[in-house]
């Protein structure tokens, strides 16, 4: 078997790149890069153009796929998920292949084919993954929430239904370790929502879901939505912001140990029993968790019998879940100064493409809970200022202010994750190198690089 270190995994590929970029190579300088993972892949080919009126084929696409299979292939037989690549055309004229190896403390690169996030600590998650559900005195059930009249209503929907033993409601609470609320456990009771139960027979589950209001999860399927259960990149998640206002019947969290997950509504988003509520909300009101967001739930339901009997239409979001307070974007769009920005309870600053001068961060240093700085290439006056930003978590800058901060000995110690922003057209492999650097500085596992001579010139 094949190993993603062996130039003959990769000759296929390096034929596709000769023959679509043979000019390009053969420039000093020459450069493309892809990253080709078990579930996808960026490949510097050009799509064959179908003859008129002839819809592409896949025997069109073959030798691509040909190329792209021998490298996956031997991704499988290393244990490896994915990998990137540079072809470079060296200063004494010879064609390189790179292959690189992000190694355990490398984010997978969503825009950079390389990198994400750097994780400077392992195991470390951004501020709101470690939220915890704040405590609501006086919250209490909804005055609709009557399990006997839900368990009622269930058993005239479906008379046939095998319901959950006590036996079997008892291990699921052990399982998920929290007592199940009583409307949960009278919804089981009519019905454990086990596919073998229904003998293969779509219409009984149909019956369930018309019954119920949701694609009801089986007892054995049901799980708790806390912070792990929804995992996002560092270099997103450190942009999200957990806000619950005054009056919020949901917390404006990632997860909770409260949310139970019992349903899908079909989309893909998962409907929650919430025993967390916020203060305008009720002990054990259902929520739906957006599959298209990372933080937040909306309010389906005030209590799951409301749910079955009445089937609320629609759901009601936090008004601050797209823009919260606390999170400042100072940009041509936004915000058009960093004084703007400084409030006491920012957390997260991001400067963006703006008109002026390059800005200066004097007005929030000093700020107790700014923990995420991001600043696109050009738009800060001076770096060392980052020195002032004493409880930054995660700083995402451009290579050139990197290369201030490592130079001055002044890249705050603070950091979990670290980000290097990379616009425009730049040669990786610098990036790489300060990649490294930076992750040294925390002794974490160096990005790696195997270099072959990719032999562009010649058949093989």
């Amino acid at each position: 078997m094949s190993s993603i270190h062996d130039l003959a995994t990769w000759e296929p590929l390096l034929r596709l790149v000769r023959d679509s970029h043979a000019e390009q190579l053969a420039a000093p300088g020459g450069c493309f890069t892809g990253q080709i993972g078990l579930g996808g892949w960026t490949l510097p080919a050009p799509q064959p153009r179908p003859e008129p009126g002839r819809a592409l084929q896949v025997a069109d696409m073959q030798d691509q796929f040909t190329a792209v299979e021998r490298v996956q292939d031997a991704l499988r037989a290393d244990g490896v998920n994915n990998v990137s690549y540079v072809v470079e055309t060296a200063p004494d004229g010879r064609s390189l292949l790179h292959v690189v190896d992000s190694g355990p403390a490398v984010e997978y690169g969503v825009v950079s084919p390389f990198l994400g996030a750097l994780l400077l600590v392992e195991g470390a998650v951004p501020e709101p993954w470690r939220r915890l559900p704040e405590a609501v005195p006086g919250a209490a059930p909804a005055p609709s929430a009557d399990p006997a009249l839900l368990e009622r209503t269930l058993r005239e929907r479906l008379p046939d239904a095998i319901g959950a033993t006590e036996e079997e409601i008892a291990a699921a609470e052990a399982r998920l370790g929290v007592a199940l609320p009583d409307e949960l456990k009278a919804l089981y009771r009519v019905t454990r929502a086990r596919w073998q139960d229904w003998s293969g027979d779509y219409e009984a589950q149909e019956r369930v879901s018309d019954a119920v209001g949701c694609e009801l999860f089986s007892l054995d399927g049901l799980y708790i939505a806390d912070a792990a259960s929804r995992p996002c990149p560092w270099q997103f998640a450190a942009d999200d912001a957990v806000v619950t206002a005054p009056d919020a019947a949901v917390q404006g969290l990632v997860g909770s140990p409260g949310w139970i997950v019992f349903g899908d509504n079909g989309g893909g988003d998962r409907l929650a029993l919430d025993l967390t509520p916020g203060p305008g909300g009720h002990t054990g009101q259902v929520i739906v968790i957006d599959h298209e967001r990372t933080i937040g739930a909306g309010l389906c339901a005030e209590s799951l019998t409301d749910m079955v009997i009445n089937r609320p239409d629609g759901r009601h979001q936090d008004r601050d879940a797209d823009n919260p307070p606390v999170v400042a974007r100072v940009n041509i769009h936004y915000l058009d100064s960093v004084e703007a920005a400084a409030r006491p309870e920012l957390e997260v600053l991001g400067i963006g493409r703006r008109k002026g001068e390059p800005v200066s961060l004097a007005p929030v240093v000093g700020l107790p809970r700014l923990r995420t700085l991001t600043a696109i290439p050009g738009t800060l006056a001076d770096p060392l200022e980052i020195a002032g930003l004493t409880g930054l978590e995660y700083l995402s800058l451009g290579p050139e202010d990197w290369r201030v901060l490592l130079d001055a000995g002044a890249v705050p110690r603070s950091l979990s994750a670290a980000h290097i922003e990379v616009q425009g057209e730049q040669h990786p492999l610098p990036i790489l190198d300060l990649a490294n650097e930076l992750l040294a500085l925390w002794d974490r596992p160096l990005i790696s690089r195997t270099v072959f001579e990719a032999r562009l010139d010649t058949d093989r």
